[in-house]
């Protein structure tokens, strides 16, 4: 009960996970605490997945509970997407008694050698923090593994021996949530000084956005800076719509060379000040590290610390760095005579236009499909794009108010998107879920729709069916064997996954029947609704075009 009374402070709502014979003791007492949902998974990697959609949907944590060995491995990519995203999961493994470990039991589960910590040790390589409980100090390594999780913003692993799950704790330590991330104040006070002197006499100001805002829930933060006068904001494309696109500080997704508006590059590459807010400068976000701005001359906000130019600020949060920057701008006053036209007033992303006739009659393209979703897509809704042709496509939307899209581009492990739509749903049943996701991604974790139905949830699924891995025909060997994959009859799935349970389903190839399909997901609101989408399986959206032909360039160069 300690544990799922700390998560349920922590905002966790929901457990996901499946039953093994070391975690039914654990799940039985966790269970006994009404707060916490049980929401059994159809497999440990959905379940990983499902926390961290779980945690990015604006909770402060995810959880899933596996059994030792067959199950936490299952979960494990999952945990590692986790910890290269900075998406804090926890991941709760139900362990062997004390005893057997101690004595070595060949157990199941095991690897028949005695060692009973190989999976804890797989698990320190892609966690912040691990502990594998004792009853003399559970309560404080649970609390310890908790903060690292909230503090790093990073997965943590938690094992629980099948005797310590049913121990009894002191629970005096419970009168007191557990607090976030806290700054040094000196070092806090020493970067807020620095800071001002940086940006002393500074007219124009340029802000990279990251996705790590995101993950320390910044996001009104960046809103409020970007009415600053002066003040430019670009984004990552793991932070896409941190700022409404339509804002006149808002200069679009920057990616390095593959930027789409050359304004809003040049407002980055050529910022007389940039500030790098929560920035992944990975090969995807950097447009394969074509960004011509050099991290050592920009004032850079960490999770944990912050740079100015070469001076490093240990122990400076990013809530607290990017809240010195909102307040250094407002009292310097950067510009006294109104705010100036951002340099990408033609800013956003150059969104493609398609004929009359492509939209209406004709057989669909990505062109096509995308051009008609822009002006389809609600507002407060949490937008999810799988790795590959979805997220690319998605990419060259602009978002509407009120909304987000979230994806994987720097794990980028196709499949995540459909069990993440899972824990986004229940996260934030407020806002529609909406999911694009193709058939080969679809084909890894399609069975966690069962669960979607059977929990009552209404998200939006697009299935974009181009006859398997478009995304690996546009790097290479474009009509390879091994780049198809097997038809599925997919709007039979919802059917045969949760009979009896209705649902909205249908397949469409041209723009008619695009259009009525849309107009038939708005007006549904109270069921799923799965649209198979017909497309080219060579055609690709221009930012996949230019993606794969970076990623072909750094393959032959390696």
């Amino acid at each position: 009960m300690y544990l799922a009374t700390r998560l349920v402070q922590c905002g966790v709502h929901h457990l996901f996970g499946l039953p093994g014979d070391f975690n039914l003791s654990l799940l039985d007492e966790m269970l006994t605490v009404d707060e916490l949902t049980w929401v059994g998974s159809t497999n440990e990697l959905n379940a990983a997945y499902a926390a961290d959609g779980y945690a990015r949907a604006g909770r402060k944590l995810g959880a899933l509970s596996t059994t030792y060995g067959v199950g936490e491995m299952s979960a494990i990519n999952g945990i590692a997407g986790a910890y290269a995203e900075d998406v804090p999961v926890v991941q709760i493994t139900g362990f062997p008694s004390t005893s057997a470990a101690a004595e070595g039991l060949l157990l199941h589960h095991t690897l028949i050698d005695s060692d009973y910590n190989h999976f804890f040790r797989a698990y320190k390589e892609v966690t912040a923090a691990a502990a594998i409980l004792t009853a003399a100090t559970a309560s404080r390594d649970i609390d310890r593994v908790l903060l690292a999780a909230m503090r790093e913003s990073k997965p943590v692993y938690l094992a629980i021996p099948t005797d310590v799950a049913v121990a009894r704790v002191p629970d005096s330590n419970l009168r007191d949530p557990l607090a976030g991330p806290r700054s040094d104040p000196a070092a806090l006070s020493r970067f807020t000084r620095d800071l001002y002197a940086r940006l002393q006499g500074t007219a124009e100001v340029t802000v990279l956005a990251g996705p790590r805002l995101h993950r320390r829930r910044l996001e009104d933060t960046v809103r409020r800076l970007a009415e600053v006068p002066g003040v430019h904001i670009a984004s990552q494309p793991g932070a896409k719509a941190i700022v409404d696109e339509s804002h006149p500080s808002s200069l679009g997704t920057y990616m390095g060379a593959i930027t789409r508006s050359q304004s809003a590059r040049e407002a980055v590459d050529q910022a007389p000040v940039l500030i790098l807010a929560g920035v992944v400068l990975s090969d995807l976000l950097t447009g394969f590290f074509s960004h011509r701005f050099d991290p050592r001359q920009s004032v850079d906000l960490g999770m944990n610390e912050a740079h100015i130019d070469q001076t490093t600020y240990y122990g400076v949060t990013l809530e607290d760095s990017l809240n010195a920057v909102e307040s250094v701008l407002h009292a310097q006053r950067v510009i006294t005579e109104g705010r100036p036209v951002a340099p990408a007033a033609t800013n956003q992303t150059v969104h493609r236009k398609v004929s009359g006739t492509d939209i209406s009659s004709g057989s669909l393209t990505q062109d096509a499909f995308w051009s008609r979703i822009q002006a389809w897509l609600p507002d407060d809704a949490i937008v999810i794009a799988d790795a590959g042709t979805a997220f690319c496509g998605a990419l060259e939307l602009k978002m509407p108010n009120n909304s987000d899209l979230l994806g994987q581009p720097v794990w980028s492990s196709i499949g995540y998107t459909l069990p993440a739509t899972l824990g986004t749903s229940l996260a934030a049943p407020e806002q529609r879920s909406v999911l694009f996701i193709g058939d080969g991604s679809a084909q890894l974790t399609i069975q966690e729709l069962t669960t979607i139905l059977h929990q009552g949830l209404s998200p939006i699924i697009f299935l974009i069916n181009n006859e398997g891995y478009t995304v690996e025909r546009a790097i290479q060997s474009p009509h390879a064997v091994y780049q198809d994959v097997y038809p599925w009859n997919w709007t039979a799935l919802p059917g045969v996954l949760a009979p009896g349970i209705d649902s909205v389903t249908t397949v469409v190839s041209t723009g008619t029947e695009l259009e009525t399909a849309l107009e038939t997901a708005a007006a549904t609101t109270g069921k799923l609704v799965f649209i198979e989408v017909l497309v080219p399986k060579l055609d690709t959206p221009s930012i996949l075009t230019e993606l794969a032909a970076g990623l072909a360039d750094a393959n032959s160069s390696a």
